[in-house]
């Protein structure tokens, strides 16, 4: 995705008005491809356990991830024993399906995929066909329920509840869809959602997460840690090759650091080249550039994992719909 095409979306800018009549066509598209589901012209697949879908309507990163990881984290801890599929956007594998280990390649099997492997400890599969993850992962691994890390518009999967997580700074820019702006589906597909979560929002009528930061993670030696006070005032690199790295880098501002930004596109491979800056200064990134930087790392790399937190009951009112479906009685 062209960086000038993405930042169009979010600021008045003419080529809008030249992309409108395709915008148009790729919304008509879109909803003509989900009636056909609906109308049982194309065929939608169900799997023996219920499925979460963890989706998003705008293209760009939301924060599905720490979504996911924060869902199965307390669906475990309710006795359920969830199981992950992803598309595994940027890793290119031989095969597929294939299941992810916490030491996997993020060239082979994206980097979100490791990231959640590591922090769940849940069987998670990849492949770019969500149905043959889903039976994969219900074949070799031990599971009552499947999340979906993205595929909100992968229909072939049937799907017992959807999250939709929304950037609560950004929200959807212009309002068109592809490729004038940011959206995948029309703002309408949001009331069939049966939850939206605001990453970033403070409203009180709706589902808010909040993703904090207290220590960073030494990228050379994961054993050593260092509070997020400890590079107050200091002045350090920051990079993201993330969906929005400007909520990292306004993040870090916050915490009194001072930051000189290096932003990538989204699922950015890097190269050791690329965090070459030719000073001592400390680099700090998020967990997600993190896998891909370990093995080139220096001592000076650090990485800040987030803990998420959800206002309100929301994973009760998941617990209670999923009790409700076909899986539990």
């Amino acid at each position: 995705m062209k960086k000038w095409l993405s930042e169009s979306w979010y600021k008045p800018h003419s080529i809008r008005w030249l992309l409108s009549p395709l915008s148009g066509l790729y919304r008509l598209v879109s909803v003509i491809r989900k009636q056909c589901y609906l109308l049982e012209l194309f065929k939608q697949h169900r799997v023996s356990v219920p499925v979460i879908i963890v989706g998003n309507i705008s293209v760009g990163g939301t924060g599905k991830t720490p979504f996911v990881i924060y869902l199965a984290q307390h669906l475990q801890q309710q006795g359920f024993k969830p199981g992950v599929i992803s598309r595994g956007y940027g890793g290119h594998s031989d095969k597929y399906p294939i299941t992810v280990s916490k030491d996997s390649d993020p060239a082979s099997v994206g980097d979100e995929p490791v990231i959640i492997a590591r922090q769940t400890n849940c069987p998670v599969v990849v492949s770019p066909q969500r149905i043959a993850a889903a039976n994969f992962l219900l074949e070799h691994h031990d599971c009552d329920l499947i999340i979906s890390d993205d595929g909100l518009q992968h229909y072939a999967l049937a799907r017992d509840i959807e999250i939709v997580i929304v950037d609560a700074q950004r929200q959807f820019g212009n309002q068109y869809c592809l490729p004038a702006g940011p959206l995948r589906e029309p703002l309408s597909r949001l009331h069939e959602a049966d939850f939206i979560v605001y990453n970033g929002g403070d409203n009180d009528s709706a589902f808010n997460m909040t993703l904090s930061a207290s220590h960073a993670v030494n990228l050379r030696d994961v054993t050593v840690t260092k509070d997020i006070s400890d590079f107050q005032g200091q002045e350090v690199h920051a990079l993201a090759g993330i969906g929005n790295p400007k909520r990292f880098f306004n993040q870090l501002a916050q915490l009194g650091i001072y930051v000189t930004p290096h932003d990538f596109d989204d699922h950015h491979v890097f190269v050791k080249q690329d965090l070459e800056f030719n000073d001592n200064k400390t680099i700090l990134m998020t967990e997600k550039d993190a896998v891909k930087c370990q093995f080139f790392a220096t001592n000076n790399m650090w990485f800040i994992p987030v803990d998420t937190s959800v206002s309100g009951n929301l994973d009760q009112l998941i617990i209670q719909k999923l009790t409700g479906s076909h899986a539990h009685g």
